[in-house]
């Protein structure tokens, strides 16, 4: 008997039915049972329904722990910055690598995976104005959030044994930036087997684009990691294709809502049209596979997808001939052969 594992599935709009279409054809080919739990999180529902919606989502999800999230349409609200509140998902883990087929001005290979906290910093307080020539915002850094990120990327540099890398300004926001620093340091020396350096986080951009096969797990705060992610991702070619794992932990500091989505939008102008890139979709589900436990899996799929990519089956949008369809089939094919490979006796 296979193991089955439940996963919310957050429906989405544009090119969404078409991606959670890959999906579950992609799903059907992994030596596990992947049972979706679906709520229509479209604008057209959201609409309908209001907040009950999101009730029913945080519900589901509590149940399940983890979900995969299509593209949605932000009007009225942010389903995204809703999720975040609703589910505390404090820390945002973004891999950021070379994908065949994207145009880019950077040749260098580049493979990051960027843990970034998501609360806090200048970003949690507007801001005011002070007199007629002035204006004033609190920067806010607290220890859970700081310890909750620093154990997962710690914890994913065991697994991967691969090193991490903090960046800040300590030298210069002592208060803030120092606090971020010591309670790293606290938790590094709970991973002695793990390489562990400080950067000054505007020398770190810099020594990203020198040498970026130095850098593999980035830890930052805030407003740090929403820098650093864009500028990886431009130096990647594009701000579009790949996947975040959205974090919720308990009070141990252990992972407790997990939710992956595609960084692209809908897509509107293609939708229905059988052109869509699964590509980030399909890397969302790898983080999934990733953080159910099922690491092989999650690999085969993430490997499959980028080998094809650089063999030259592609969407258009990357330069190809392939259909959504088309190039969901080559890739649920090219899993189940490695799949099948890896548990050959002969392999």
């Amino acid at each position: 008997m296979r193991p089955t594992y439940a996963v919310t599935e957050l429906l989405g709009d544009g090119i969404g039915p078409e991606l959670q279409r890959s999906v579950h054809t992609l799903a059907e080919s992994l030596p596990i049972g992947i049972e979706f739990h679906p709520i229509d999180l479209t604008l057209e529902n959201r609409r309908a329904r209001g907040k009950p919606i999101y009730d029913e989502l945080v519900a589901s999800i509590e149940s399940t722990r983890v979900a995969l999230k299509y593209p949605t349409v932000t009007a009225d609200e942010s389903p995204n910055a809703v999720l975040r509140r609703r589910l505390d998902l404090s820390v945002i883990h973004r891999p950021v690598y070379t994908i065949p087929g994207v145009p880019t001005n950077f040749r260098r290979e580049l493979d990051l995976d960027i843990v970034r906290i998501a609360t806090g910093g200048t970003y949690d307080d507007p801001g005011r104005i002070i007199g007629d020539g002035g204006a004033v915002s609190l920067r806010i850094v607290e220890r859970k959030p700081v310890r909750e990120a620093a154990r997962y990327a710690f914890t994913l540099a065991r697994k991967t044994q691969k090193n991490v890398t903090s960046a800040s300004k300590y030298t210069i926001q002592k208060a803030t930036d120092g606090l971020f620093q010591q309670v790293v340091e606290e938790v590094a020396a709970q991973f002695p087997e793990v390489p562990h350096h400080a950067e000054l986080f505007d020398a770190l951009l810099a020594k990203v684009i020198m040498a970026p096969e130095k850098f593999q797990i980035i830890l930052v705060l805030n407003e740090y990691g929403d820098f650093l992610s864009d500028m990886a991702c431009g130096l990647a070619g594009s701000l579009g294709i790949g996947a975040s794992a959205n974090l919720s932990f308990d009070s141990n500091a252990v992972v407790r809502f997990a939710l992956f989505d595609a960084a692209h939008g809908t897509a509107p102008d293609i939708a229905g049209k059988n052109l869509a890139n699964p590509t980030a979709i399909f890397l969302a589900l790898s983080l999934l596979l990733y953080q159910i436990g099922e690491t092989g899996i999650g690999q085969a799929v993430k490997i499959a997808t980028l080998d094809l990519l650089r063999k030259g089956v592609r969407t258009p949008d990357l330069g190809g001939k392939e259909s959504t369809d088309s190039f969901t089939a080559a890739v649920a094919a090219e899993v189940a052969e490695r799949l099948a490979d890896a548990a050959s006796p002969l392999y």
